[in-house]
């Protein structure tokens, strides 16, 4: 039997991915924030307002998989890079759209900054490529939590951002997306000159000497499959929800900066228990892990739904519990998938399984603003609660299944 200890240059892989995480998250949350708003003000209809969030969605599908093949091909550090810097591209070209006013430049721009958001998520993966087996989630937490510190300060800052952007001549919902290009920007040049040596490539190496019965059994279809539901239903729940909050909160009187507010909460919830969520997810183990989280994201959909529209706490509370809920599950179905792929097809493998997650939030997305404008935010919170039960009931039945077969 193959023993494992952890790589040494493991700390250092981490301490890299940490300050790259922690500028992503400051340039995911321009869209995450404003996106909506800038499309509702463009094109005059809340029915367009999910529209940015679906080409981001789209956007980050499609790098999945560029990532994904890149890093297999060349390492995690040219994948990571590829995404971080299409992030800024993205960013700077919703600019010059709000300036222009083009439609074109501006879905585009969304597709493109999606790549920012793809390698912000595969980056969880690189912190788990040196870890032991017994502290792998634990690793994908230390990556996810960095990005709580940028993440939560971007929404914070749209109303300064927006302030900076009116005094040089710029539409006020652009500004935050100045701030995002140059977060991107920053941490692309932070992992392209320091995550070194390449943490998938330095795995590989170390699993030269392990018997290639090692390597075949370490890839577990179950593990696969419940992982990518797990990830793919709390996605999507997370998703549609979130897009539509900032329209909500507008659309009943709340200012720009309350729901900046709200959508930082959210943001924190997001990433910032991920050591805890590491911490249960090695003692706990994943499956548990992952029904915790659809319960929690049953119970965001229902605050949601029954928060009046003039109660900010009740909404903050729901996109709290919206946040922990897709902690949990990209936690449990983060590790599912490490722990059953080998280095030599880890990359492509993680790639592909991430387009399919980035494709359940594009279906969100794009299925958000149609629902709310024609029945309402509070039916699509309670289908949010709905699609949690079926998840949790699907990880039931699956995980009673692998007990009848062992």
């Amino acid at each position: 039997m193959t023993s494992h200890v952890e790589a040494p240059e493991q700390r250092r892989i981490l301490a890299v991915l940490v300050i790259a995480q922690m500028l992503s998250g400051a340039g995911l949350a321009a869209g995450v924030t404003v996106g909506a708003l800038l499309a509702q003000q463009m094109f005059g209809s809340a029915g367009w307002a999910g529209l940015p969030g679906a080409f981001i969605t789209v956007g980050s599908a499609t790098a999945a998989i560029l990532i994904g093949n890149l890093s297999q091909a060349s390492g995690r550090r040219h994948g990571l890079v590829l995404g971080y810097t299409g992030g800024a591209i993205g960013a700077f070209g919703v600019v010059l759209a709000a300036v222009t006013g083009s439609a074109v430049l501006f879905f585009a721009s969304f597709a493109v900054y999606g790549a920012g958001t793809a390698a912000n998520l595969q980056a969880r993966y690189a912190g788990a490529d040196l870890a032991e087996p017994s502290r792998k989630g634990r690793a994908i937490s230390t990556v996810l939590v960095a990005t709580t510190f940028g993440a939560v300060a971007g929404p914070n800052l749209v109303s300064v951002m927006g302030a900076f952007a009116g005094r040089i001549g710029l539409p006020e919902l652009s500004g935050p997306f100045l701030l995002s290009g140059a977060a991107y920007g920053l941490g692309a040049v932070v992992l392209a000159v320091a995550l070194r040596p390449d943490p998938l490539l330095r795995s590989r190496e170390l699993s030269l000497g392990h018997d290639a019965t090692d390597t075949v059994a370490a890839t577990s279809r179950a593990g696969l499959r419940t992982g990518a539901i797990v990830m793919a239903s709390a996605q999507l729940i997370m998703v549609a929800i979130m897009t539509m909050t900032p329209i909500y909160l507008r659309d009943h009187h709340h200012g720009l900066g309350t729901a900046g507010f709200v959508i930082g909460l959210h943001i924190a919830a997001m990433y910032l228990p991920s050591p805890l969520s590491g911490y249960l997810v090695d003692r706990w183990g994943a499956q548990r892990l992952a029904y915790l989280g659809a319960v929690v994201l049953t119970a965001a959909g229902l605050v949601a739904a029954l928060a009046p529209p003039s109660s900010v706490a009740g909404i903050a509370l729901a996109l709290v519990l919206l946040g922990l809920g897709w902690n949990l599950g990209l936690i449990a179905g983060t590790t599912m998938v490490a722990q059953s792929t080998p280095p030599d097809v880890r990359a492509r493998i993680q790639g592909r399984l991430d387009m399919v997650i980035a494709i359940s939030g594009a279906g969100a997305a794009f299925g958000s603003g149609p629902i709310v404008a024609n029945v309402g935010y509070t039916v699509l919170s309670a289908a949010g609660a709905v699609v949690a039960v079926l998840s949790a009931l699907a990880i039931t039945s699956r995980g009673a299944l692998q007990n009848l077969r062992a």
